[in-house]
C-alpha cells in the first residue's frame, strides 16, 4: 500500500499571512511586539530627550506655559553659567575620585567576600551570609545618623575618605558576586591548589578573570549610585571645596527666591554623560552577563 502526504493548500489570493518576523533564535516574534518595545522605548527616552533640548532654551523659554519641545532661541548661557559661576572642575574631580574609589572598593572587597562565602569553608559561614541578607531589608536611612556619628568620632566629617569608607563595600555587591562565583566550576580551584597556589593567588588570577560580567553589572550599578549620591555627601561635606556635583548643583541652582530650571539641566546632562560613558564601555560583559545568569 502505498501512503498519501498531506500537502498543505496553497493560500488563497488576497489573503496574508500575519506579519511576523523571526528572532536571532529562530523563533517567530510577533509584529505587535515590536510595536510595544518601541513605545516603551519612547516613553524611557523622551524625558532625556526634552532635558537635553531644554539646556539650550533660555531661562524663560523653559518656564513658558504651555512648554515647546524645540527651543525658540538656542543658547548656551546655562552651559555658561555652570562652568564660570560654580567651581565646575573641583565638583567634578571630587565626584569622580568618590565614585571611582566607591566603585573600585565594592570590586574588591565585595568580590572578596563573595568567593569566601560560595568556595570556602569556615565556622560561621552561613551565619555571616545571613546577615548580609538581612542588611539587604535594612533601609539605608537606618543607618544613617550612627553612620554619621561615627563619622565624626573619626574626625572624617568635610574629607573626601569620610564619604568613600562607608560605602566600599555593599551587600548587595556581596550577595551578587557570592551568587556568581557559586556557578564556577570547583575543578578549576581544586587544581590551582594542586599546582601549589594559594588562595589571594587563585582570588587574583583564578576567579576574578572569569567574574567579568558580574564585575561589570557591579561596577555600573555601583558607579552610578555613588555619582549620583546626594544626601550623604551634603551632610558630610561642608565647606565648597569638598562639594560633589549633585551637591553644588542643589545648592546653587536652587536659591531662596527662585529655582533656575535651565541652570539645572544643564548640570544634569553634564551628569548623565559619565554614567552613560561607562554603560557604554562595559554593555557588552553587562549582557553577557545577563545571559550567563539567564543559562544558569
Amino acid at each position: 500500500m502505498t501512503q498519501t502526504m498531506d500537502v498543505p493548500a496553497p493560500a488563497v489570493s488576497g489573503e496574508s499571512p500575519p506579519k511576523q518576523r523571526r528572532g536571532a533564535d529562530g523563533v517567530r516574534t510577533p509584529g505587535w511586539l515590536y510595536v510595544v518595545m518601541a513605545l516603551g522605548l519612547f516613553l524611557v527616552v523622551i524625558p532625556f530627550l526634552w532635558m537635553v533640548v531644554s539646556s539650550f532654551k533660555p531661562e524663560s523659554e523653559v518656564r513658558a506655559v504651555p512648554p515647546t519641545w524645540w527651543p525658540q532661541e538656542v543658547t548656551t548661557e546655562n552651559y555658561d553659567q555652570l562652568f564660570t559661576r560654580l567651581d565646575f572642575p573641583t565638583y567634578l574631580l571630587n565626584s569622580a575620585i568618590v565614585a571611582i574609589a566607591v566603585t573600585l572598593g565594592n570590586l574588591v572587597f565585595c568580590s572578596m567576600l563573595g568567593y569566601a562565602l560560595a568556595k570556602l569553608e569556615f565556622p560561621g559561614k552561613r551565619v555571616l551570609f545571613a546577615l548580609v541578607l538581612g542588611t539587604l531589608m535594612v533601609p539605608g536611612v537606618v543607618t544613617f545618623v550612627p553612620l554619621f556619628v561615627l563619622t565624626t568620632n573619626l574626625n572624617l566629617t568635610n574629607t573626601l575618605p569620610g564619604m568613600i569608607l562607608p560605602f566600599l563595600a555593599g551587600p548587595f555587591g556581596v550577595f551578587l558576586m557570592r551568587q556568581y562565583v557559586l556557578g564556577l566550576p570547583d575543578e578549576l580551584i581544586q587544581a590551582a591548589r594542586v599546582d601549589g597556589a594559594g588562595e589571594l593567588t587563585i582570588f587574583a588570577r583564578v576567579i576574578m578573570p572569569l567574574c567579568g560580567p558580574a564585575l561589570a553589572t557591579l561596577g555600573v550599578l555601583t558607579f552610578l549610585t555613588s555619582w549620583n549620591n546626594f544626601l550623604w555627601p551634603l551632610v558630610v561635606a561642608q565647606s565648597e571645596d569638598k562639594f560633589t556635583l549633585p551637591v553644588a548643583l542643589a545648592l546653587y541652582a536652587v536659591g531662596q527666591n527662585a529655582t533656575q530650571y535651565g541652570l539645572l539641566l544643564a548640570g544634569s546632562v553634564v551628569v548623565v554623560i559619565p554614567v552613560l560613558v561607562v554603560f557604554l564601555l562595559l554593555q557588552r560583559f553587562i549582557m553577557q552577563g545577563v545571559a550567563m545568569t539567564g543559562i544558569k
